[in-house]
Parts: structure tokens; C-alpha cells; sequence
């Protein structure tokens, strides 16, 4: 992580701990949002106003936080208005890399090497973890945004008539019913595999297993009736957040994670919502099942031998664009 601006010790997924050796994630450290005329937006300071070519999306393939943001992107018709850099899939010494390994990147946009670096050149005396998404500002040089939930809501709504119409993810009559399950979703499913997998106790480990299965029988159950989405009778954030865990918890969390009540392929209400994402246009495309298995296994914490498994078979995976599959070890 970064000390006053400086590198001092190799990555670690655990920073935190809670008095029960539980997992506790770092809160997000730049929190200012684009909005259509450049003023403030709920959190942060003004200034940032929608323009075509002005930002740069930092993303990981393996990381569902920052494909949350790649999905919105991408529904939100921002492509051409956001650019792009993605990092390897690997947890190295010194955090994510920018490099050539198939579906990741150089960057082009500052010429740095690792995701830190971004966080020094806007806070040169940053101290925390760097982490991704990473929203950059070309104009002032300098990360506008790097939480993953407000950099979503800021795609749907903050970038005005330069983005489609076609999905509202956050429509006003859904609000309380979205922010309700959101919360719920975070705190047993979404960061519950994390809390899961990194428990350095027994007591914590427990807990957090039992929140994660708690929260998919109930999804399973909310999902039974036949309904398309989880909120109301359109996408929203909500499938986003749900989709993101679901297509990496039998690749990942299930076998590294000691997830492993049931898989997901076992929940066939699940692995319907999974699939209809799948087939939504733009966002079978921000999955890439190598990444995510060459990611989480490169954690030593975890692997300490580094071997990929093989498995599993995922029948859903025939949804991806053939590139993005996982075809056993490393491609």
C-alpha cells in the first residue's frame, strides 16, 4: 500500500481486520462525481463537467466492483465517450500492472506502470490501498472518482444527453426498494465472499459463510416467481451488482474462497438471472474468465503454489465471446 505517496510493503489483500479477524474493506478515498453542468454532486467538490473524450475508465477484469462500472458504461452507450485502460489480471507485489497480457493494456493515458502511480500524480501524499475502478480526469489530472458505486450512478445520470436513454438503472420510483437490497447485497453476498475468503479466523469465517448463503437462498426465493429482474419489471443497478458476484462464484469463490455450501449452477433461478444477463447487448463482453481465474489464483495468500485450476465447466460460459473464455491454464 501507499504511505504518505510512497510504496512501503508488498499488496496484501487483508489490511484490516475487525476484533473477530474479520475482513474490513478500505472506504474509497476520491469521491467527487460528473455531473451534465459541472457542479457538485452528492459527495466531493464541483468542476467536473460531462464532456465527450475528457475521462478515462481504470478497470480489472478479475475485480466485480470495476466491472459494475464497465457494464454501466457500456448500457449507457459511454464507450465512445469514456475511454478505456485495463490492467492484468494479477495481484502482483506492487498491486495491478498495465501490460500486454492478452485483454489487458498499456496506458496510454500517463504512461504509468502500476495503478498506484495514479493515485501519487493526484495525491502525492496518498496513503491507503490503490485500488480500481479509477475515474481520471484528463483536464485537471487527477482521479475524480473511485468508488465503484457512485462511479455507476454518475454513467447513468451525470454525463446528461452524451449518453443513451435506453436503460435507466437507478429510476426514482424503485429508489428505496434498489438502495434497500443494494445494502443487504453488499454487506452477505457482495463483499460476504470477500469477508469469506479472507477471514482470519474461524468465528469470522463462519459468520460470513453463513451470510453469503443466506442472502443466495433468499435471491433464489425472489427470483422463484419468474421475474426478470430483481427490482421492478426493468434492469437496474441491482442486476449489475448481482451479476458481477454470480459469474465469478463457481470460477472463484466457491473452491479459493471456501464458498462451497452450493454453486451457483445449483440455484437454477440464479443461473437464469446469470444467463439473461449474459444476453443483454454489451454486457457479455466485460467477462473475461481467464482474467478471473488467473486473478483471484494469483493471490499467495490463498495459492501460495500459484496453479489455476481447470475447472469448473461452465455451461453458461458458452455466452462469451470465444476470447474471453477460460481454456484451462494460462493462454
Amino acid at each position: 500500500m501507499l504511505v504518505d505517496g510512497k510504496w512501503v510493503e508488498n499488496w496484501q489483500p487483508v489490511q484490516a481486520k475487525d476484533a473477530k479477524g474479520g475482513f474490513v474493506r478500505q472506504t474509497s478515498s476520491f469521491r467527487n462525481w460528473v455531473t451534465p453542468d459541472g457542479h457538485p454532486g452528492p459527495t466531493g467538490e464541483g468542476g467536473f463537467a460531462a464532456e465527450k473524450g475528457r475521462y478515462h475508465l481504470y478497470v480489472a477484469l478479475i475485480c466485480p466492483w470495476a466491472c459494475r462500472t464497465l457494464i454501466a458504461r457500456s448500457l449507457k452507450g459511454l464507450e465512445d465517450v469514456i475511454s478505456l485502460s485495463v490492467v492484468e489480471p494479477f495481484l502482483t507485489d506492487q498491486g495491478w500492472r498495465f501490460g500486454d497480457y492478452p485483454g489487458a493494456m498499456l496506458d496510454t493515458i500517463n504512461g504509468a506502470t502500476w495503478i498506484h502511480e495514479l493515485y501519487t500524480r493526484a495525491d502525492t501524499h496518498y496513503t491507503g490501498r490503490a485500488t480500481v475502478p479509477v475515474l481520471w480526469d484528463r483536464k485537471t489530472q487527477t482521479i475524480v472518482n473511485n468508488e465503484s458505486a457512485d462511479i455507476v450512478r454518475m454513467f447513468n445520470s451525470g454525463f446528461g444527453t452524451l449518453a443513451s436513454s435506453d436503460y435507466d438503472l437507478y429510476p426514482h420510483a424503485l429508489r428505496s426498494d434498489i438502495d434497500a437490497l443494494n445494502d443487504a447485497m453488499y454487506k452477505c453476498l457482495n463483499n460476504g465472499v470477500y469477508r469469506t475468503g479472507f477471514a482470519t479466523t474461524q468465528q469470522a469465517y463462519d459468520e460470513a459463510f453463513k451470510d453469503v448463503f443466506s442472502m443466495l437462498d433468499t435471491l433464489e426465493i425472489r427470483l422463484s416467481s419468474g421475474a426478470s429482474w430483481l427490482v421492478g419489471d426493468q434492469l437496474t443497478e441491482s442486476d449489475i451488482r448481482l451479476f458481477v458476484t454470480l459469474v465469478r462464484f463457481d470460477a472463484a469463490y466457491h473452491g479459493l474462497f471456501k464458498c462451497n455450501r452450493r454453486r451457483i449452477a445449483d440455484y437454477p433461478n440464479l443461473t437464469r438471472h446469470l444467463k439473461q444477463m449474459l444476453t443483454v447487448k454489451g454486457v457479455a463482453k466485460t467477462v473475461n474468465l481467464n482474467h478471473i481465474k488467473q486473478g483471484y489464483y494469483s493471490i499467495k495468500t490463498l495459492n501460495p503454489n500459484g496453479i489455476v485450476p481447470l475447472g469448473p465447466d461452465l455451461v453458461w460460459a458458452a455466452y462469451l465471446p470465444a476470447r474471453n473464455r477460460a481454456s484451462g491454464t494460462q493462454v
